[in-house]
């Protein structure tokens, strides 16, 4: 009896432990699978760390290439803004240079302009006044004294052709207004010559051959013009007056 008893308790020992070790392995098992998913998310978690510092680290070095890139176009803009300042500057200047050449250009031009003008004066005057002109050998009646040049020649000429001395004013007034008392001046457009601006200047001829060069030949041809047109050399005037040409 007592051996059955014995047998008993083994057994029921035997099956409580086989009972205890299912549950703590069953408890072992389930320890790993929590450690194991513990693990797994603690991989997971870490994971998810390293993402995040990596995202920023990327925006921050994506940050850092923006900011240069507009550091580097604000300083390639400065640079272009300064050249074209520059450039300007130096177009400006150019301008002005130019514009500062033509003024004295032109003011040159104005001058030297003005000297050929002075000369041509100062030319034509002396044809009429001074030694230039050929000279006369006749005689100047002393009313004519007051006059030198070409228009002593004339006075001298038309007191000879019979005028009479009050005549001479407008004479010199008429001649005055078609040549200056000039034998050599010449209308392009027209083709008039000489000190009475005969047209064509050959017509003088009829009183001399070197009706180009000698004002005596002119004034002569012109006082008979005058005269068989007009009369007098007042009345020539008074026509150049009334119609502009005689």
């Amino acid at each position: 009896m007592n051996r059955l008893w014995s047998r008993v308790g083994v057994r029921v020992t035997s099956v409580g432990l086989l009972v205890a070790g299912a549950a703590g392995g069953i408890y072992l098992t389930q320890d790993r699978e929590v450690q194991q998913r513990s693990a797994e998310a603690s991989v997971v978690a870490q994971v998810a760390v390293d993402d995040m510092q990596l995202l920023k680290q990327r925006q921050a070095e994506h940050a850092a290439a923006r900011a240069w890139q507009r550091e580097a176009e604000g300083d390639a803009a400065a640079k272009a803004a300064s050249a074209a300042k520059a450039s300007a500057a130096k177009a400006h200047q150019l301008e002005r240079k130019v514009i500062a050449k033509k003024k004295a250009d032109a003011a040159a031009a104005a001058a030297k302009a003005a000297a050929a003008k002075a000369a041509a004066a100062k030319k034509k005057a002396s044809d009429e006044e001074s030694g230039s002109t050929p000279a006369f050998t006749g005689d100047i009646p002393a009313s004519c004294d007051e006059f030198s040049g070409n228009r002593a020649i004339g006075c001298s000429l038309m007191i000879k052709a019979g005028f009479k001395i009050s005549q001479f004013s407008c004479l010199e007034k008429l001649w005055k207004k078609e040549s200056g008392w000039n034998h050599k001046a010449t209308n392009r457009s027209s083709g008039a010559y000489g000190i009475p601006q005969a047209l064509p200047g050959s017509k003088m001829a009829s009183s001399g051959g070197d009706w180009k060069t000698n004002p005596a030949t002119q004034i002569d041809w012109g006082l008979g013009y005058i005269e068989g047109r007009y009369d007098t050399p007042c009345g020539a005037w008074g026509h150049s007056q009334d119609v502009g040409w005689y």
